[in-house]
């Protein structure tokens, strides 16, 4: 299906960098967007003030304690900014690439009749540009005269050049390429420093990256439990002076510390980004993160049937012979006048012969004349040397070519040709000489695997609808072999947007793909719009989406990505807020012990001191984030299955698997303390 673009999760200039930026961020202004980890860097300076001047604290018999608990914190801190860091870096490195594209370079300006040479930095909206062979194009326009072939692949990493020209959907070019054929005259459509390079260069480097909805709630709902957590700490102070336990500074912030979801609040970052850069790694350019996150809750999912669910070209599905003759027969004299067709329909007549396993005699055309097709005969073929003449074409061309040779025309040729067009297929007769043998049925062809897709779809609860303009026979007929939910025949630009707005009156999130100015009204109208990069510019400016690759069908793997950021952020909320618990029966026991022996009774991990205990509970709260970085960058492992299964299953993993691990992890960390402690 979609071509994804590999890319190592570790670089070491990526890693480098991440870890100067690691330092770099702890400056209080940069940390105080991320409260939880500001919480922390707060509770490390305030140990450090401890260790530097513990005679005005009066604490000269714990100083080894304190500078131990200052070095964790302080990583703890680091491990979160490298993670964050780390995300920015790939994203960077990216945009660097994208820059290296960028470069300024000269245009040929038509002003009145005369061409000036300008710089492509001068140029502005409405300008119009002459583009000739080997150039490339000063800026993001439109082709208003002439065709051309352009390399897109400084942006796409498609090698192939496609075809541009005005008109059409396809007259859309982007600033950066380089025209490789003929000339083009070219409107353009951005002013400098608004072109679609430079929104993708500031969208990967993430300079502007905004919070999403969902990350502005988790952040509401992290810096919540972070305040009744401190409002807890402060509190057991007094209640502890009151029981006759003396609870150290450093004691507190270490519980604070660990009570407090560090976990996700250290790598909650490093998840957007790097679920942004997931999509970028399928050639979508997300206009922000909203729209990526919007993907993960797709309810409708509204497909054009050409191009998304059927292939775009018809192919040879089947021989249905007239008459007498038999189907045998019919594959025969079909290859061997396909057998020099370039054509896609030509080739997909031998390609359909052999799967169906129909002879065919080699060597039959040696010696023959190719026919090429031509407008005036609607007919191709091979004439060969034995004298036979076999033609392919349109069938009322056939039956007229048959009839001057002296043949007949089967009498249920018509029908049969009929029955074809009914269903929005495209019928081409054979003949030898006089004889006709039969019809080769030509369809739109359903994408191997979509049914499949849209099963998993379906299994994520996501209705698909298909668009088409085709007459209800073949729609429904189309709709039935792609497994869609449901189809609109003859559609219009017009029927979805009313489907769109349907769908949201209802409460549901819609995703639509397009390419046409007609599609611009219905991409802004959806949650998730997903333009082609081939497209129009109005396609691409209404969407918060756009292809590279100009695949409509990547929107499937669009909302897969959307799902699986959610899952990750979701999964890793649950573990860091499970992890609590063994951290709980860690330092809780640690602090109340020495006063209350029957305190011992909760440790339940059997630490070997109460310093040990929360020595390696603060360590296990500081080694778990980057431990599970490559999980934040990967995002999860996505399954297609139903909202209830999915929570059910991240809460049994990460849930459960949040309560066990820090037993295991911080019991084997206090038991290598314990060795110096």
């Amino acid at each position: 299906m979609s071509k994804v673009q590999k890319k190592k999760l570790l670089t070491g200039p990526i890693v480098r960098n991440a870890l100067k930026d690691s330092f770099i961020k702890l400056n209080p202004m940069t940390l105080v967007k991320n409260p939880v980890m500001f919480v922390v860097e707060i509770g490390t300076i305030i140990v450090l003030l401890m260790v530097l001047f513990p005679g005005y604290f009066g604490v000269d018999e714990s100083v080894g304690f304190n500078i131990s608990v200052f070095f964790i914190l302080l990583f703890t801190v680091l491990f979160a900014n490298f993670a964050e860091a780390l995300a920015e870096g790939r994203g960077k490195a990216q945009a660097d690439s994208l820059k290296k594209t960028k470069r300024d370079s000269f245009a040929n300006k038509l002003v009145g009749d005369t061409v000036k040479t300008v710089s492509s930095s001068e140029l502005r909206k409405g300008d119009v540009v002459l583009v000739n062979q080997g150039e490339l194009i000063p800026g993001d326009g439109e082709v208003i005269e002439g065709l051309a072939s352009v390399d897109e692949s400084a942006i796409t990493g498609e090698s192939a050049p496609v075809i541009k020209e005005a008109g059409g959907d396809f007259n859309s070019v982007t600033g950066g390429t380089r025209v490789v054929s003929d000339e083009i005259k070219v409107r353009i459509t951005s002013d400098p420093g608004e072109s679609f390079l430079d929104r993708m260069i500031s969208l990967v480097e993430g300079a502007k990256r905004q919070k999403t909805p969902n990350e502005i709630a988790l952040n509401t709902l992290l810096i919540s439990l972070a305040i009744i957590f401190l409002i807890v700490v402060v509190t057991l102070r007094p209640i502890a002076a009151y029981l006759g336990v003396d609870l150290e500074i450093p004691v507190l912030i270490s519980l604070l510390v660990c009570l407090i979801p560090t976990t996700i609040g250290g790598l909650l970052s490093a998840i957007g980004i790097a679920g942004m850069d997931r999509v970028t790694q399928f050639n979508v350019v997300a206009m922000s993160g909203k729209a990526v996150e919007a993907a993960g809750d797709i309810n409708t999912m509204i497909l054009d049937k050409t191009g998304t669910i059927t292939f775009g070209n018809r192919m040879a599905s089947e021989f249905v012979p007239v008459g007498k003759e038999t189907e045998t027969d019919l594959a025969l004299w079909a290859t061997v006048s396909s057998l020099k067709d370039e054509t896609p329909e030509g080739r997909s007549v031998i390609e359909l012969n052999k799967k169906l396993g129909y002879r065919y005699e080699a060597g039959l055309e040696e010696g023959g004349q190719f026919i090429e097709f031509r407008a005036e005969t609607r007919m191709s073929g091979m004439d060969l040397q034995d004298g036979l003449k076999v033609r392919k074409g349109a069938v009322d061309s056939i039956k007229n070519w048959v009839l001057s040779q002296g043949g007949q025309i089967p009498a249920n040729l018509d029908q049969k040709s009929n029955a074809i067009a009914s269903m929005g297929g495209t019928p081409l007769a054979v003949a030898v000489n006089d004889r006709i043998y039969g019809l080769i049925y030509l369809k739109d062809t359903v994408k191997p695997g979509m049914k499949e897709r849209f099963d998993e779809l379906r299994k994520m609860g996501i209705k698909t609808i298909m668009c088409t303009g085709d007459n209800p026979l073949t729609a429904s007929t189309i709709a039935a072999e792609a497994g869609v939910d449901s189809f609109i025949a003859e559609s219009t630009p017009e029927n979805k947007i009313e489907v769109i707005r349907r769908e949201q009156k209802e409460g549901k999130l819609v995703a639509m793909t397009g390419d046409g100015t007609n599609d611009a009204p219905a991409l802004a109208q959806a949650d998730v719009g997903l333009a082609m990069n081939s497209g129009t510019s109005a396609a691409k400016e209404a969407a918060n989406m756009v292809d590279l690759d100009s695949d409509p069908s990547k929107i499937i793997e669009v909302v897969a990505i959307g799902k699986q950021l959610l899952m990750t952020r979701g999964a890793l909320t649950t573990f860091s807020i499970a992890n609590d618990i063994a951290k709980y029966f860690a330092i809780i026991p640690a602090m109340f012990t020495l006063a209350i022996p029957e305190m011992n009774a909760l440790n339940v991990m059997g630490l070997g001191s109460p310093s040990s205990a929360i020595i390696s509970a603060l360590i296990f709260n500081a080694i778990i984030i980057p431990l599970l970085i490559p999980l934040a960058m990967r995002g999860v492992k996505y399954k297609p299955m139903s909202s209830v299964k999915l929570l059910r299953q991240n809460i049994f993993i990460y849930g459960l698997g949040g309560i066990i691990v820090p037993f295991f992890g911080i019991k084997g960390i206090d038991l290598l303390v314990s060795m110096w402690i």
